[in-house]
């Protein structure tokens, strides 16, 4: 069973260009399949599967307490799966043909107000540690662009142009699709402060080029990241909820309420599809409704 599932994975990394988490997360949905088959008599490798057998797994995924969220992306892993297999021709028929996923809302992401968002960038500037001064930058960086945590800490010194006349960040987002995102001014302040400042004290091999550091002088990860975040947010008195995407979301309705077209977030996100970007549309039609029921509350 262990080399369908590699040759997949291999696909949908090489060929579909999945990221490290993309893939890491079907590895782990797609194991649980195969957990969930050992322990189901009679049955060897997935020629072996039916519809029925998927179903009985499914109903397992809900007895163990995962929400439909979770159920119906494992769902979307298997029918992903099997599809390959399918189009391999390792499976004679494809078992999940015609199988539903979980009927899932579609959750409005979380964003914070313009002033949390700067209690927020204050908490770093407060100190002068060549930490401080990197972790400013990241969360200038973050919101000044809109970025994906994987691809913050995923950037490299070659990845930008700090000419104050158009200074730009170029990252490569989902499906290795590349984009360039311009700096702001107060980004590339805390940008330039890091890299003077911060970033020389922090690195052992002069030859490291990723941007952002951790004690260490190697390149900081996404935990890492989320820890820092953490106890910042804490500093800030801000809700325990607040997450990495926090900062995107914020920014994407920020840039909206302050009239940003639609189209030039959905560049700046590096959203394949728009209507992906428009779920922020509802989030700003939400505030501006508020703001005028505020303003005219009914007798």
């Amino acid at each position: 069973m262990r080399k369908p599932l590699d040759d997949f994975l291999t696909f949908l990394s090489v060929e579909k260009g999945g990221s490290a988490n993309t893939v890491a997360a079907y590895r782990n949905d797609l194991q649980q399949l195969a957990d969930f088959i050992t322990t189901t008599p009679g049955t060897e490798g997935w020629q072996a599967l039916n519809r029925t057998m998927i179903q009985e797994f499914i109903l397992d995924l809900k007895k163990r307490g995962y929400s439909e969220t979770s159920v119906a992306r494992k769902v979307a892993a298997v029918r992903s799966f099997f599809a390959f297999l399918s189009a391999e021709g390792t499976i004679p028929l494809n078992p999940t043909d015609g199988l539903t996923s979980p009927r899932v809302g579609k959750t409005l992401p979380k964003a914070i107000s313009p002033n949390e968002v700067d209690e927020l960038l204050e908490q770093p500037a407060r100190r002068s540690t060549p930490e401080a001064k990197r972790d400013r930058a990241m969360l200038e960086l973050l919101y000044a662009t809109g970025m994906r945590v994987t691809e913050l800490v995923s950037l490299d010194l070659s990845n930008l142009n700090l000419d104050p006349r158009s200074p730009y960040v170029r990252c490569l987002g989902k499906g290795a699709k590349e984009r360039t995102i311009p700096i702001h001014d107060q980004a590339l302040e805390a940008l330039v402060d890091y890299l003077d400042e911060g970033r020389p004290l922090m690195v052992r091999n002069q030859s490291e080029v990723a941007l952002f550091v951790n004690r260490r002088g190697e390149r900081l990860t996404r935990q890492g990241f989320w820890l820092i975040l953490k106890g910042y947010a804490k500093s800030a008195n801000l809700s325990a909820d607040i997450t990495p995407h926090t900062l995107r979301h914020s920014f994407a309705t920020h840039m909206l309420r302050g009239g940003m077209p639609l189209r030039n977030v959905q560049e700046m996100l590096g959203h394949a599809n728009i209507s992906t970007t428009q779920v922020y549309t509802h989030l700003t039609s939400d505030h501006v409704r508020e703001v005028y029921e505020r303003a005219h509350p009914r007798a």
